[in-house]
């Protein structure tokens, strides 16, 4: 693409990575790293933020080389060809954000249902649930223009109210809660981190927008590193104000809507309900955008031929087999699995992608011009987080560890029956390069 057609300067691109992490995963996935971290809560919140960030390089290099709408679907392509490897892959990519669709409509459950606490039947759970996912799904289908014209604004009103949250809370911290003797064992604090990483997930959207950012030499480094330092800083300064304003006890037992709590010593009830009304407009929004994207990411495998043809169907550039499914499937996920397991097979299935991610950049260093010692690292960290999380999670959740290889199972079984059987030429079609 000519420069004069491209139209992201270098603080558009950094407001996306910022809005595809700062979407729903802060408001729903607080309370989790509390339960696990303790006090050390923000330190589980920069060591996830170190795997992002060691992974941001990987993926600025790869977005420099090859830019593409196609982003993941496209680096992976080019290092590994049309096979079992990399069809599998982009499809588990297709089904990780509609787990990120299921955890934000969870959260933005459990922020309504904190406006009707004296209604305690079990359906309004599934009533929030529903209509977080139905509401955008509609708005997706009918027209494209309302999502992108909202995302700036409700992006700049969640990082606004975050940082007047952390702002008027500071002075009402006590740094004994935040002392190592309130912190859990380091492995505790490192299983925390991999919990929340799901709370990261959206800096990778930069490169779907590699192909209309001005000067992507330059510019798309400086995009992926800057979104994901300020958002590193942004969540490790809310988890101290959480943490060391709140006691433990209430946090745990307000969890699934622990933000909101953390704003009632400086801004009393008033700051919960507005926490809580950001928390529904940052949790619809991340919903509107992610059905959004997945739903073109499924266009573009359609397309590609590593799904079915009937989802490269286009009505008025909206396609509309995609967004249908996509709502489908989130509302089986979202209404069957509680949020503790949606948070770990979200960030286990991002961790494993980002690894395979690291690793083709690893592939392709000397093409993309990109140190080895630094994708190692990525490699390693992003392997031995996905480990960390995996091995605690065998004891303390199995649930989401058989859902998470029932994914992975799924995703391999579909594409050796589709790719095999339907699409013959899936490991003979050589792979012609852009």
């Amino acid at each position: 693409m000519t420069g004069e057609n491209r139209t992201i300067g270098l603080f558009g691109a950094i407001s996306i990575g910022i809005g595809g992490m700062v979407g729903g995963g802060i408001f729903a996935v607080l309370g989790e790293a509390v339960s696990l971290a303790h006090g050390a809560t923000a330190i589980a919140f920069m060591m996830a933020g170190i795997v992002a960030l060691l992974t941001s390089y990987s993926y600025a290099k790869l977005s420099v080389t090859f830019q593409s709408r196609g982003g993941t679907v496209k680096f992976i392509d080019q290092a590994f060809g049309h096979n079992l490897l990399s069809g599998t892959v982009n499809l588990m990519l297709w089904l990780s954000y509609l787990i990120t669709i299921s955890l934000y409509a969870v959260a933005f459950s459990s922020y309504a249902q904190t406006f009707f606490s004296d209604i305690n039947a079990p359906w309004i759970k599934h009533f929030f649930i529903c209509l977080a996912i139905l509401l955008p799904a509609v708005i997706n289908y009918i027209s494209t223009s309302f999502v992108s014209k909202s995302e700036t604004i409700i992006v700049l009103v969640k990082v606004i109210l975050l940082i007047v949250i952390i702002a008027s809370s500071a002075s009402y911290v006590d740094v004994e809660k935040l002392s190592m003797e309130q912190w859990s064992s380091s492995f505790s604090i490192l299983v925390s981190g991999m919990v929340i990483f799901v709370a990261y997930e959206g800096f990778e959207l930069i490169a779907n927008a590699a192909e209309d950012i001005k000067n992507p030499q330059v510019n798309l480094a400086k995009a992926f590193y800057g979104s994901v330092v300020l958002v590193i800083i942004l969540y490790v300064l809310i988890a101290i104000i959480t943490v060391g304003t709140v006691a433990e006890e209430q946090l745990l037992a307000a969890k699934d809507y622990a933000l909101a709590v953390a704003a009632e010593p400086a801004l009393g009830k008033s700051g919960f309900t507005i926490v809580a009304i950001a928390a529904l407009l940052a949790t619809f929004s991340a919903i509107n955008a992610t059905i959004y994207g997945n739903s073109r990411l499924g266009f573009i495998l359609a397309k590609e031929g590593e799904l079915p043809e009937v989802l490269a169907y286009e009505k008025r550039n909206i396609p509309t087999a995609d967004v249908i499914l996509t709502a489908l499937l989130s509302l089986i996920i979202a209404n069957t699995i509680d949020l503790t397991a949606i948070a770990i097979i979200g960030s286990a299935s991002f961790l494993l992608i980002f690894f395979i991610v690291n690793v083709a950049a690893y592939k392709l260093h000397k093409k993309i011009q990109a140190r080895k010692q630094i994708i190692f690292s990525a490699c390693l960290v992003s392997a031995l987080a996905l480990i960390t999380l995996l091995s605690y999670t065998f004891s303390n959740n199995p649930q989401a560890i058989f859902i998470f290889i029932a994914f992975i199972v799924t995703s391999i079984i579909f594409e050796l029956i589709y790719g095999v059987k339907i699409r013959k030429h899936i490991f003979h079609r050589p792979y012609k390069t852009q």
